[in-house]
């Protein structure tokens, strides 16, 4: 049998693909409100303490001003006192100024003053002597942090230089910091304790103002409770606010979705208990016949006719079982894995050997000649091939061929053809529909066997297409698989 092109234009005739099926892998653990809560008052407990170290910072920073003033002061008012003739060095210090260096009554002050033999001349000892730097820039004021008597003190000090290759004087005064300190406390006391009130009025501020700014969502909520189990209409969006609204335009389209799901089951179990009216009206009558017979051969005829009919009726009852199995999530019915095509399809086809032989058909496979490795499930796919050749072998007449065949190309390509009545143009646009069924046919079938078989390709995000035989008659059925990872 000749091979038809795979590059003949198919024709669209099962439904658009379908992605794969959504699934919640987990709930989000927090609530909106505590999420911008969380994030709002983070920031704000994670700058306190930055807050409150920069103030006391700047708060010592305002502190030492005023009083490094007046150690530098002091500093230069001694300097001035020094008199240095002829290498020699005095300080004259009257006890006036003696006494307001030690007025005092929170801090001590100590002052010092040395000479160039590294003498104390006037003043304390306690003050520790600084290191001489590299370059002395003369009478500039200097300051630097020490300890007296296991205390911190504020060191001022100067160099007066003598004459050359002489070390300079030194003139050094020094104070505790208890003044300081009392000013620094009072500062941070006065910019962070207003903090202690401000801060919870702010948790408080931003926990009405949060609770306000979701109340329409509450009242949206509210709104959506509020409807009847069965409406499914759109939730009106121009009380919205526009954050939210793109998640309400997105619901209403899943409603609008559901409800087109709905229609459609409704649709098809009104179709199916049609369908099943009959087979069960022939099934009553014909017990009726044979319980109304007394001829035991007209009897067994009734009998076998039972029989027959409850076989049509098992086997479109299985086909309904197997089209809702189809059309629910089969990643929860069933678990997708790597199989090879041409091992299925080879498979498949040899179970349906004996129905083509006991019609005079040539069933045929041929293979593609390398594994098609795709990504799906077993059951399903077995069930897909075998309703398209069940559907081949069901109108090709005695004597005629159907072959089934994979391919390797751009996708893993599965055909089913056969030379039959063949599939008029204008009725090719409704085969895959359910319960439909090319007229002028006798044969016997439910019209599910195709929704069937395009429902699972679908679930394979696959394209079924439906073409003219290779000789141009009869039908040839083409479903092209994506490759699967190990592919």
């Amino acid at each position: 049998m000749a091979a038809p092109d795979l590059d003949q234009p198919p024709a669209p005739i099962a439904p658009g693909l379908r992605g794969p099926n959504p699934f919640l892998y987990s709930e989000y653990p927090n609530s909106l409100f505590g999420e911008i809560l969380d994030w709002m008052l983070a920031p704000l407990l994670l700058l306190w303490p930055i807050s409150i170290a920069a103030t006391n910072h700047v708060a010592s920073y305002i502190a030492n001003q005023p009083y490094d003033q007046a150690l530098a002061d002091n500093v230069t008012a001694i300097a001035r006192l020094v008199n240095i003739e002829g290498g020699r060095v005095t300080v004259t210090l009257p006890a006036a100024a003696r006494s307001l260096l030690r007025a005092d009554d929170v801090d001590t002050t100590y002052y010092q003053v040395i000479g160039p033999n590294s003498r104390l001349i006037h003043g304390d000892r306690e003050i520790p002597w600084p290191t001489l730097p590299a370059g002395i820039e003369a009478r500039k004021i200097l300051f630097r942090d020490g300890r007296i008597e296991a205390e911190n003190v504020r060191i001022a000090y100067t160099f007066i230089p003598v004459r050359s290759g002489l070390p300079p004087v030194i003139v050094q005064v020094a104070e505790t910091l208890r003044k300081r300190e009392q000013l620094s406390s009072q500062i941070i006391s006065g910019v962070l304790l207003p903090q202690f009130a401000i801060i919870p009025l702010a948790v408080v501020l931003v926990y009405l103002g949060l609770t306000r700014g979701i109340a329409p969502l509450h009242r949206l909520r509210e709104r959506i409770r509020r409807r009847r189990p069965t409406d499914l209409s759109p939730i009106p969006v121009h009380r919205v606010p526009d954050e939210v609204r793109p998640l309400v335009v997105a619901f209403n389209e899943m409603m609008g979705r559901l409800e087109e799901n709905l229609q459609a089951q409704q649709r098809f179990i009104a179709q199916a208990a049609h369908q099943m009216r009959t087979p069960l009206t022939g099934l009553k009558t014909q017990t009726e016949l044979a319980l109304s017979e007394t001829d035991p051969a007209q009897m067994r005829n009734a009998l076998l006719l039972i029989a027959e009919s409850t076989d049509r009726a098992s086997h479109m009852i299985n086909q309904l079982l197997i089209l809702a199995r189809a059309e629910a999530s089969h990643e929860k019915l069933h678990r997708v894995e790597p199989l090879d095509l041409d091992e299925l399809a080879r498979g498949v086809t040899g179970e349906w050997v004996v129905r083509a032989l006991a019609k005079r058909i040539d069933l045929g496979f041929e293979e593609s000649g390398r594994p098609l490795l795709i990504n799906g499930v077993p059951l399903l796919l077995r069930e897909l091939l075998s309703n398209l050749v069940d559907n081949a072998i069901k109108y090709t007449a005695p004597g005629g061929h159907v072959t089934v065949r994979t391919r390797a190309g751009a996708q893993a390509v599965l055909e089913v053809e056969d030379d039959g009545i063949g599939i008029p143009a204008e009725e090719r646009a409704s085969i895959f529909e359910r319960f439909y069924r090319v007229l002028g046919t006798d044969a016997e079938g439910s019209g599910l066997g195709l929704a069937i078989a395009a429902e699972i390709a679908e679930l394979h995000q696959a394209r079924i297409d439906l073409l003219t035989g290779s000789q141009g008659r009869g039908s040839l059925f083409r479903v092209s698989f994506g490759y699967g990872r190990d592919a």
